[in-house]
Formats: structure tokens, sequence, C-alpha cells
């Protein structure tokens, strides 16, 4: 009887679904959608969109069918913004309307990301949870977590010297540390700290969970009330062990925090928080913003940067040119007595190139999370209905040969003058590297900050070569990605060896300077 009650439920939301694609059609006032690929009856495109490498297929498309194309995901409107051009035009300057996110049922209803700032629904909480993000990681303020910055890289440049061959999971202790000192005051020091692990688990879950069209309960949000029993309902069972991993990531580091953990030598952003309640908030109410703010700083400046580490490894493994180009600049400009610092960085342009490139290159994000618009509206005579998911297919602005000669290629020269200045009319990657509109990430000058530090002082004390085969000849790497809303490198093997015997014995030095 049960399964008889299930099935009917079922069937009633296939029914809406249809509903909804009829009154998309009868609400276009004759003008038409955005062109895009033909879509089968009831599925639209479902069976044409993979929820893996997603961004392959619209940029597939995008030369098909133009800047803005129009895909059905079973009655869902996807439009998707091929270009800086456009994706400004429609989430920046009409960013009141296309400012929203979509229902998100596995993410938000089913996993408990409902208060992370990057999924919440645009509305008044969304905006006050905006603005304190936005005043502790403005361009301003984030020089004032330099110190932190420069303590963790050069305790990662230690842990890379002493166990080279962990050089991957030393990055992600690298990043985790930076904002978790930042956010919680928290001292992690351990690759195999459970805090580093919570995070990774619950950003893979996220991104996974985040792909348009990747359940079907987006769709028909019904099925989330399924038992964990019942036939095909493996994404019910999945949601469950991604929000005990959220749950984790969003209490933990709050309840270390409070329990007095040893901290960093700044005040964190959750006691600043805390300690400044505004006049209409009661304490348990700034304690909940206190938690979600920080856990989604924790959240996405750990993946982000993480990440970003990591392609630039992967990258410097794959062209011992630029790394060369590199340690010459470095040398001229630092010299071999120091590590470089922020103070150095305009004096660094072709550092700041690699950088550049790192973001351009393999952005963590190919495809924005989707914004959802909230009225219906007309944009160069096409119809984008009220409900749309607007997706900023970041892969192909980063991709475009117009603006990047060879994109598949990491040349960091292209964002250089011939004089080798920094070329203000490249496009930069800034621009698309960290989202769009109102849904632009707060943190992104804390995650290029980060990146800068970290990439300079890597430079100036390793070499980084492909592995060896069982001959001795270089294995050649290829940048092979794990699919999700947000992208990452398969694990792979590198050779990270100090540049001199006297680079060695610097990054040992500078780390006990440091903590004298």
């Amino acid at each position: 009887m049960e399964l008889v009650h299930w099935h009917a439920l079922v069937v009633i939301s296939v029914i809406c679904v249809a509903f909804r694609q009829a009154r998309a059609i009868l609400r276009r006032h004759h003008l038409p959608l955005p062109p895009g690929p033909k879509g089968l009856p009831f599925l639209g495109n479902l069976l044409h969109v993979s929820r893996h490498f997603q961004w392959l297929t619209f940029e597939k498309w995008h030369q098909q069918y133009g800047d803005i194309i129009h895909v059905n995901l079973m009655g869902q409107p996807v439009i998707v913004l091929n270009s800086l051009e456009v994706i400004n035009q429609l989430l920046d300057r009409r960013a009141a309307i296309y400012s929203d996110r979509t229902r998100m049922v596995m993410v938000n209803e089913l996993m408990g990301w409902e208060l992370n700032l990057p999924t919440m629904r645009y509305g008044v909480l969304w905006r006050e949870y905006r603005r304190n993000l936005n005043e502790q990681f403005r361009q301003a303020a984030v020089r004032r977590y330099h110190p932190v910055f420069l303590r963790h890289t050069r305790r990662l440049l230690h842990n890379i010297l002493v166990e080279p061959k962990h050089v991957l999971q030393h990055l992600s202790l690298a990043s985790a540390a930076i904002i978790l000192d930042v956010t919680f005051g928290l001292n992690v020091v351990s690759k195999d700290d459970p805090f580093v692990a919570m995070a990774d688990v619950a950003m893979k879950g996220m991104s996974t969970a985040s792909v348009p069209g990747a359940f079907l309960v987006e769709t028909i949000p019904i099925l989330k009330c399924i038992p964990l029993w019942f036939p095909g309902a493996t994404f019910r069972r999945k949601a469950l062990v991604w929000k005990q991993a959220h749950d984790q990531l969003f209490h933990e580091p709050f309840e270390a925090f409070k329990n007095g953990t040893d901290g960093a030598n700044i005040d964190s952003i959750a006691e600043k928080m805390l300690q400044d309640i505004p006049p209409d908030q009661s304490y348990q109410q700034r304690e909940c913003a206190t938690k979600s703010v920080c856990a989604t700083a924790y959240a996405a400046g750990f993946d982000t940067s993480m990440i970003s580490s990591h392609f630039f490894l992967l990258a410097m493994a794959m062209h011992p040119e630029v790394q060369q180009r590199a340690h010459e600049e470095i040398d001229a400009v630092v010299g071999q007595t120091r590590l470089p610092d922020f103070t150095d960085r305009g004096s660094l342009p072709y550092v700041n190139a690699i950088v550049k490139e790192v973001l351009r290159w393999q952005p963590v994000l190919p495809l924005s999370i989707p914004h959802a618009s909230t009225e219906d509206d007309i944009f160069r005579g096409y119809f984008i209905p009220k409900g749309s998911l607007v997706i900023g297919n970041t892969w192909s602005v980063m991709h475009d040969p117009i603006h990047y000669p060879d994109p598949e290629q990491f040349k960091p020269e292209r964002f250089l003058t011939d004089d080798g200045k920094l070329d203000p009319n490249v496009q930069d990657p800034m621009l698309a590297a960290f989202g769009y509109g109102r849904r632009i990430c707060p943190g992104r000058y804390f995650a290029e900050n980060a990146l800068y530090l970290i990439i300079s002082c890597m430079l100036m004390s390793f070499d980084v070569t492909p592995p060896v085969s069982e001959n001795g000849t270089p294995i050649k790497l290829e940048p092979v990605i794990a699919s999700g809303i947000i992208v990452h490198p398969v694990p792979f093997e590198c050779v990270v060896k100090p540049r001199s015997e006297a680079a060695a014995n610097l990054i040992d030095r500078s780390l006990n300077e440091f903590q004298e």
C-alpha cells in the first residue's frame, strides 16, 4: 500500500513538471527563448547534459548557438551565459532580479547548507551575512591577515622540505590552517588534523550535489520525502552522509573556538563578531550569524585556495621554463637571503602573471553556482522566464581565444607587455574566477593574496619536476580533472626539491625567526 502511495506522488510530480513546461510556453509573450539544442518531449535536454564536465558541453553549444543559450531540464529553463560581456549585462547590471538561488533541495534541504552564504536564498538574512563577510574580507581588511599568511606559508615550506612526497597534503593543510586561524583563531599544524579532512569531505559532497540536473529531486522535490529504504533513494542516503559532514564543519570549529583552543596572533573573526553585537540582535542570533559566516569562509576559503595551489604545482611540474623565468625574477628582486613577502609584489610582475594564469588555466568553478531569476525578463529580444537557472560559463570566459590566444596552454607571459610589465589591456581573470554580480565571492582578495604568497615562496625555495619512470625518463603530466561544481586535479605525483642547500637553510631559518 505504501509503495502505491509513493508511486502516486511521483505521478503527481510528473504532472506538475508538465504543467510548469506548459505555463512557461504560454507566458513567453510570443518572444523566443534563447537558442539552444532541441530537447526531447518532457525530458528536454536532460539526457544531453551529463552531470560530469558540463562546462565542456556548454562550450560546444556556445560555439554552435552563441553567447547566450537555453537548455531545458525537464521543464526547468536553464540560461547559460558564455561571455563576460553577457554575464555582466545580466548578473551585474540587472542584479536586482538575478541574485537569488534556486531551491537547491539536495544541498539546502537535505544536506543542511541553507545558512551557507553561496547557497542561501536572496533576502534580508543573506544581506546581513554578506555584509558581515564583506567587513572582514574587503580588500583593505585583508592586509591585517598578512602575518597569518606569512606564518603558515613558512610552516608550509618547512613541511615540504621535511616530507616532499606529501606536498599535496601540505598544501591542503596550509589552506586550512590559514583560514581556520583567521576565522576561529585555531592553530592547525598537522596534515592529519580532523579539521582538514572534515572540510574536504563536506565540500566534495556540496560540489557533487550542486551540479544542475545531477539529482532528480531538484526537478521533483517531493521525492525528498521518500524513505531511505525505498528503491531509487540512493540520493537520500548520500545526502545523509554529506549532511553529517556539513554539520561537523558548521559546528565543530566553532565549538573548538568557544572552548578556548590556542589561537593566532590576531583576533579571530569569530571573536570580533561576538564582541560587536548590534543592538537589534540577541546573543543567540549573533552566535548563529557568526557560525554561518565563519563556516562559509572556512569552507569556501579552504577549497578554492587548496585547489588553486594544487593546479599551480601541476603547472610547474609541466612547465620548467616557467619556473626558470620566475626563479630569475625572484633572485633579481628578492635575492637569496630572505623569502618573498607582500612588499615585493609590485616588483614581481612575472610571479603575478603566474597567479593570474593559475586562476585562468583551470578555474576552480568552471561554472558559477546557478543564479535564479525572480522576474520574467527580455534580453536581446529573447524571453527569460521567471525561475530560470542562470549560469555564468566561467570556463568559456577563461578560454576565450580572443582574450587568451592558445587558451589551453599555460602561458603567464600572456599577461605581460613586451617590456615585462603587467598588461592592463589583458582581461583580468579576477573578473570571473570568483563569481558574478552580488554573488561574487567576498573572500576573493583573501584567496588571491594567500595564493600569491604561497606561489612566490615556493618558487623561491623549490624546483618542481615531473616524476620519472624506472628507466629514469620523465613521465609526461596532463591536467586530469575530477568533475563537480568545484573541480580539482586528480592526485598526481611530482618531485619537489630545494633549489640549493642555501634555500633549505633559509626555510629553516625563516620558520625559526617567525616563531621567536
